[in-house]
């Protein structure tokens, strides 16, 4: 019964992960997928969006009204968010967290566009969490110097060493874990609900569409995002 219902399920269920094109590579067949396709369509569309945003703001009105307000709107929320979260450290990482905020928010709310999210596989996130990592180690050197580095290695005792080396890689495994097993579940169970009920999958899903890709895809956007500056703001603590 339950390898029948399993067989059922993978010829009518659709995870939308579908190879598109092949290609030799070194003697390897490497293979486009539509989760490629769909994290594509992602950068080409938020590069228009930045394209036209920058060039709104060279000729921007006194007055904002329609795009131009609506871009104000957005660049004034990441910057409150980021300065209340970093301090006097927040314009130096404005930037970046506004970059992977609008990234990370359009790949997850992609869904309702009929894509996979980009954020729906691990290749994605995984990059995501060691720009951070990067970004974290950097600053801790830079600013704590690599006397105080190796000190908080030690903290509180020196045969926490290896604890703490496990804890500081542990980041970026985390944070992108977090954020792929979030938006990976929700498109796992939307594929469910499309595949085994489509007889009568029509118009209720939208209320699911609207909790799994726009509600809880601004959750995990945020919640990545206010870690990474958490971390990087504490990277950057030099007192104590």
């Amino acid at each position: 019964m339950d390898t029948a219902i399993m067989l059922s399920a993978q010829k009518e269920v659709d995870f939308m992960i579908h190879g598109v094109f092949s290609y030799n590579f070194f003697g390897h067949e490497v293979w486009i997928t539509t989760s490629h396709v769909c994290l594509l369509i992602v950068l080409i569309t938020l590069m228009i969006f930045f394209f036209v945003g920058g060039r709104i703001f060279k000729h921007a009105d006194e007055i904002p009204s329609g795009f131009q307000n609506i871009v104000e709107l957005i660049v004034e929320f990441l910057d409150g968010i980021v300065n209340s979260t970093m301090g006097k450290y927040g314009k130096n990482f404005r930037n970046y967290i506004g970059t992977i905020f609008i990234f990370i928010l359009f790949s997850n709310i992609s869904g309702l566009l009929g894509l996979r999210p980009p954020t729906a596989d691990y290749g994605t996130t995984l990059p995501l969490g060691l720009a951070t990592f990067t970004l974290i180690f950097v600053n801790k050197i830079r600013y704590q110097k690599v006397s105080g580095f190796l000190k908080g290695l030690m903290d509180p005792w020196p045969f926490w060493l290896p604890i703490n080396i496990i804890g500081d890689c542990a980041v970026p495994i985390s944070l992108s874990l977090r954020l792929f097993a979030n938006i990976l579940s929700g498109t796992a169970i939307m594929a469910l609900i499309y595949g085994l009920l489509s007889k009568i999958a029509f118009f209720w899903p939208a209320a699911l569409h609207v909790y799994f890709d726009l509600f809880s895809g601004a959750i995990q956007t945020y919640v990545f995002c206010m870690l990474t500056m958490t971390y990087i703001a504490d990277a950057m603590n030099t007192e104590g």
